[in-house]
């Protein structure tokens, strides 16, 4: 089962993981999970606070895609993927990802996978406060190579 879901509220790690747990059926014997966290610097330049923005549609439908991508690839049983979106201030969490499988290698893997291609392919836009200003954030090549290692067809 794929659960997503896009939020303003404060993310909990702790409590999604019980989630994810408590939707677990018995053949699971594994849960992976990553949690993001906002950064007080960004490429040596301090940052104050930050703005998620996004398109409700699109960016519901682009992280189903990525997770269904996932359950193809994998022998998971649950995946949620939950993202913040609003106003952010650093060590707040953005964005968590967990999955169950029956062993911790599908998970992991899983879990790695959702990530590179979250950052490349969700449409949510970033605005940085720093003590320069405020800046869009552009997307990043190393991004890009991590999601270019999951490329069955090279």
């Amino acid at each position: 089962m794929i659960h997503i879901r896009v939020t303003d509220k404060v993310l909990d790690a702790a409590a999604e993981t019980r989630q994810l747990i408590d939707a677990s059926s018995e053949g699971m014997g594994a849960i992976a999970s990553f949690c993001g966290l906002m950064r007080a610097n960004n490429e040596g330049q301090a940052v104050s606070a930050m703005t998620l923005e996004y398109y409700p549609g699109m960016t519901k439908k682009a992280l189903q895609a990525i997770a269904e991508q996932a359950v193809e690839r994998w022998n998971l049983g649950n995946v949620h993927v939950v993202h913040r979106h609003g106003d952010l201030e650093p060590s707040d969490p953005i964005v968590f990802v967990g999955c169950s499988s029956a062993h911790r290698a599908d998970a992991f893997l899983a879990c790695e996978f959702i990530m590179d291609y979250l950052k490349t392919e969700a449409p949510f836009w970033k605005k940085e406060r720093t003590g320069k200003g405020e800046t869009w954030v552009h997307a990043r090549h190393s991004d890009d190579q991590a999601k270019q290692r999951w490329d069955t067809k090279a």
